[in-house]
């Protein structure tokens, strides 16, 4: 277990996590627009708050435990966060007594979640197994399954925890390689086919040109999320500050995009290529939580 990854992804999500949640689904950035990060503190949103449930389920099990996990995210969600409505009603549902599987799998008539939550807060389980990726897919699989049950959700899930697996791994190489090894291991899905596409982006294109062909969350649908923010990873795989401002410019559901970004940036770069004073304007992270930020 690489917890020493892990650590730094969980500080890479949470800094793109509150530093993004100003810009949510407001537009790009215009041209010639300067980015500037906005005013401390930034507060965190619910990416930040099931991230670090996850990995402190992580270090407590060393793997997921869907049941436990269920229940901390049922027992931890805050309604102030900002979580979406699905993820309000499967959570109250869980904390009511339902069983996990019933309320994940009567979402959305019974066809489950598409959404961008399970992709949004596992970059840290990625890195966690670093040294296995075919086993940081298989428990990403597990951790989305708690409260995504659609395909794309999980597929969304498996494509960021592999992103974060090799970028800690340091086995990607050059950034191109970090999409190509994410597509060598993700089954067919609409987000496999949206990471393919985002192979033949080059890395200098203006964000806005790839999000309009990727998606940038506006949906906040994982195969509309995921492609843009491993793009934006890939493209800026050694430049934390650079990839998080690709999100920011790109618009659409911004807090997210950052937060899976910056969560695979984090694991190759650690927390020294993350701008201390962007470490000191986010919010603390839980008291509870026991993992090194």
């Amino acid at each position: 277990m690489n917890r020493h990854a892990a650590a730094a992804s969980l500080t890479g999500l949470s800094v793109g996590d509150a530093l993004g949640a100003p810009f949510e689904m407001k537009p790009a950035l215009a041209d010639g627009a300067v980015f500037e990060p906005p005013p401390a503190p930034w507060r965190w949103t619910d990416d930040t708050e099931m991230a670090c449930t996850l990995l402190e389920a992580l270090e407590r099990d060393g793997r997921v435990d869907q049941d436990r996990l269920a229940l901390a995210f049922a027992r931890r969600w805050s309604a102030d966060r900002g979580y979406g409505r699905g993820a309000v009603s499967l959570l109250a549902s869980i904390r009511d007594g339902v069983p996990w599987r019933t309320a994940a799998g009567a979402l959305f008539s019974g066809r489950g979640s598409a959404g961008n939550g399970a992709a949004m807060r596992v970059a840290p389980l990625g890195a966690f197994f670093s040294a296995d990726p075919d086993l940081a897919a298989r428990e990403a699989v597990l951790s989305a399954e708690v409260t995504h049950r659609h395909p794309e959700g999980v597929a969304g899930a498996v494509a960021v925890a592999l992103a974060a697996a090799h970028a800690a791994g340091d086995r990607a190489g050059d950034p191109p390689g970090l999409l190509r090894a994410v597509l060598h291991h993700l089954p067919p899905s609409d987000v496999r086919d949206g990471i393919g596409r985002a192979t033949r982006i080059a890395p200098g294109t203006d964000p806005r040109v790839a999000a309009a062909d990727l998606g940038n969350g506006s949906h906040a649908l994982a195969q509309d999320t995921v492609p843009f923010a491993l793009w934006a990873a890939a493209a800026h795989f050694g430049d934390y500050p650079a990839a998080l401002e690709a999100c920011v410019r790109a618009g659409g559901d911004v807090d997210s995009m950052c937060a899976i970004t910056g969560g695979i940036v984090a694991a190759r770069v650690g927390t020294a290529g993350i701008p201390r004073d962007w470490i000191v304007a986010r919010e603390p992270l839980p008291d509870w939580l026991q993992a090194p930020t």
